[in-house]
């Protein structure tokens, strides 16, 4: 039995990919395989399976010797299993730039492409055979494709994704502004998590300047909301970063409809950052960029950290 799973902290494009390919397999291919997820789904994740009809998949915390498994939607040893260097790894597909970090024992399968879903890429390698597949599962590829591109409003945004979903949008007869109205909605509920959860829900880390920094994202159409818990989410940082192994968090709120970002300042180290990364100075304890939507297309290209913390 295969096991597909994404990335920890699952979202819309991880989960779905995972249940898409999972079909593939089982189906198309007659290959036994299972969609599992490294975590609870985040609030999108969870409408998304619940509007198209599936059950949460199984929740695992690791691997064991040998396990074969198709990673989706990441290539990041960091964002995986403690033991995922000793599973046989049969496949990847993803949208990401290469980490690195990952070893196989025999040649595998591997399909990286420069689009902005991972579910995209799976309507290509399906192929003919997605007129076989489920109105569920075109239905949770057109999901992912809107959430990934922010309902085409993100600069990762390209022609092909927008054409695949525009494709399945018409065969399933949906609206793409009404299904994304409703994707957004539940992305934007937060009520329910705490401050710490909030900053843990779609937070990678990565290396700034050889320095290890925890990027957390929330895209909102409410960001006002977000902005209220601005003391919490600040005063949670540290533990959050200690916790993660990085030296700190940096909160980027994506307004979806303003189509720009709003950084979280809660200290001048953090100042610091912002201004050698943006070109801009800081006033208070928030930075708004306009036009700034994509963490892997223009917030982690700009980072940088100030030369004395460089240092």
């Amino acid at each position: 039995m295969i096991s597909v799973f994404g990335h920890k902290s699952p979202d819309t494009d991880s989960a779905g990919s995972a249940i898409i390919w999972a079909w593939y397999l089982n189906e198309i291919r007659k290959t036994p395989a299972e969609a599992v997820l490294l975590g609870p789904p985040n609030t999108e994740a969870a409408h998304v399976l619940r509007v198209w009809g599936f059950d949460t998949p199984r929740i695992i915390e690791d691997v064991s010797p040998g396990d074969e498994v198709v990673l989706v939607d990441t290539n990041n040893p960091g964002e995986l299993v403690p033991s995922i260097h000793e599973a046989r790894i049969v496949g990847i597909i993803d949208h990401h730039m290469l980490a690195g970090g990952l070893s196989t024992r025999t040649p595998i399968e591997v399909t990286i492409r420069p689009l902005a879903c991972t579910a995209t890429i799976l309507h290509d390698l399906i192929g003919a055979d997605l007129a076989r597949a489920p109105r569920a599962i075109r239905g949770i590829m057109l999901s992912c494709i809107l959430s990934d591109t922010l309902g085409f409003r993100s600069p990762t945004t390209t022609p092909h994704d927008r054409a695949v979903a525009e494709g399945l949008a018409a065969g399933l007869g949906l609206s793409i502004d009404e299904h994304c109205a409703g994707l957004f909605a539940a992305r934007s509920d937060l009520s329910a998590h705490s401050d710490e959860a909030v900053l843990r829900m779609d937070a990678k880390k990565y290396p700034i300047d050889g320095h290890p920094l925890l990027i957390s994202v929330q895209e909102t159409t409410a960001p006002e909301t977000l902005l209220a818990r601005k003391r919490g989410l600040m005063a949670a940082m540290p533990a959050i970063a200690r916790a993660e192994g990085a030296e700190r968090v940096l909160l980027f709120i994506v307004d979806i409809l303003r189509e720009e970002a709003t950084l979280l300042v809660p200290d001048e180290e953090t100042r610091a950052i912002a201004e050698a990364s943006f070109g801009t100075r800081v006033e208070g304890d928030c930075l708004v960029l306009p036009g700034i939507m994509s963490r892997k297309k223009q917030i982690l290209p700009a980072l940088r950290l100030a030369p004395a913390s460089a240092a």
